[in-house]
């Protein structure tokens, strides 16, 4: 059984820079052919995907986000790393971590989310 987990600041301020870490368990994120994505929700809105690190170590990125994100991993860890840069109240949102299975158009396995809040 897969579980991931996320974990980070609640608060963040704006124009800083939030980051989260997302600990994965039961598979290693190496593991072919998984993509590990960082998905939000804002409040009263829809799922929004940010971008995604491969089992080989390639990133993807939302367009609209990309020059914002950087997403990272630690192997020796089985983790991965969001980081968002000039945040603003916009980024307020619960932040997910998820797997995804190559091909597939739904991730298979989620974190239970965290809510970050963006503000002074």
């Amino acid at each position: 059984q897969v579980q991931l987990q996320e974990s980070g600041p609640g608060l963040v301020k704006p124009s800083q820079t939030l980051s989260l870490t997302c600990t994965v368990s039961g598979g290693s994120i190496t593991t072919n052919y998984y993509y590990w994505s960082w998905i939000r929700q804002p409040p009263g809105k829809g799922l929004e995907w940010m971008g995604a690190i491969a089992y080989s170590g390639s990133t993807y990125y939302s367009p609209s986000l990309k020059s914002r994100t950087s997403i990272s991993r630690d192997t020796s860890k089985n983790q991965f790393t969001l980081q968002l840069s000039s945040v603003t109240p916009e980024d307020t949102a619960v932040y997910y971590c998820a797997r995804d299975p190559l091909n597939s158009l739904e991730s298979d396995y989620w974190g239970q989310g965290t809510q970050v809040t963006v503000s002074s």
